[in-house]
């Protein structure tokens, strides 16, 4: 007699005002709670919850370089909301839930260390990360045999989408998909931002939002063109566009504190005060 399919029932809400006790299946049942009883969170989705997963992820590793404790507890517990707010979900669905997730991973590093837990002895490091690479290649053949082939794009690493971009532009070059020069990756740019302007300029605004999601994916190609000419010019454009958002909030902050010096707000500023003392950040960055 085979064994019984697992049924999925999502956690019970936690009754009442809990306390914080330390306890996984007491955190799966805040959860349920959330969402039977919290608009934003019964609005969300898996979906809509990646930005916050990789806003975390990010957030974490900062905690980490920053070396605060409870900074770095606080951070890992923003990602862990994040497992379980996933997990709340797809049980919710019907699909999986957390002791799903739980044996999936124990059973994947259980497999991946059989230096560990079998006979086999690995000396160093890079005997180490080869076997490992042989074992992710034995499970990409058993996912290829459950009908998920491994396509030549599939390594691309994870990361921002910027890096992605970057990445999956490289892969592609190598296959020899890729232009020649960076005037190709120019025209391809200067096309995808016409093709932008095309959606946007002089439509009325509720044909914008109708067409929302169209727009969406043209301001999409533009970004990704212009990942391509920072790759062809062999610059990272992650680099790039962090050293912009390093810049802009060094020119910002500048503006605040001589509007602060003046006895002003920033809201008590209008643009053209503020596009002033813009500029004025800009020459004190020369200086």
């Amino acid at each position: 007699m085979g064994s019984q399919e697992k049924k999925i029932t999502a956690p019970i809400p936690v009754p009442g005002t809990p306390e914080a006790s330390g306890e996984l299946a007491d955190l799966l049942s805040l959860m349920a709670r959330l969402r039977a009883d919290c608009p934003w969170d019964k609005k969300q989705s898996n979906h809509s919850l990646i930005p916050y997963a990789i806003e975390e992820a990010y957030e974490l590793g900062e905690a980490v370089q920053g070396d605060d404790d409870e900074d770095i507890k606080g951070e890992l517990g923003d990602v862990l909301l994040q497992v379980v707010f996933h997990c709340q979900m797809y049980a919710e669905q019907g699909r999986f839930d957390m002791s799903d997730v739980i044996t999936t991973l124990q059973e994947k590093l259980i497999r991946r260390h059989p230096h560990v837990f079998e006979a086999e002895t690995l000396q160093d490091e890079a005997a180490v990360k080869e076997r490992w690479d042989e074992i992710k290649a034995e499970e990409q053949q058993a996912r290829a045999a459950r009908g998920k082939p491994h396509r030549r794009l599939d390594n691309t690493k994870a990361g921002s989408a910027l890096m992605q971009a970057q990445d999956v532009q490289k892969q592609a070059s190598k296959l020899g998909f890729d232009w020649e020069g960076v005037s190709g990756a120019f025209d391809k740019l200067d096309e995808e931002i016409a093709e932008l302007k095309a959606e946007i300029l002089d439509k009325p605004q509720v044909e914008i939002k109708t067409n929302i999601r169209e727009i969406e994916k043209e301001l999409g190609d533009c970004m990704f063109a212009l990942v391509n000419v920072a790759r062809k010019l062999n610059l990272d454009a992650e680099t790039a566009t962090l050293t912009c958002v390093h810049k802009f909030k060094s020119r910002f902050g500048y503006i605040e504190d001589q509007l602060a010096a003046a006895g002003k707000r920033l809201e008590d500023s209008d643009i053209n005060e503020m596009d002033a003392l813009w500029e004025a950040a800009k020459q004190h960055e020369r200086i």
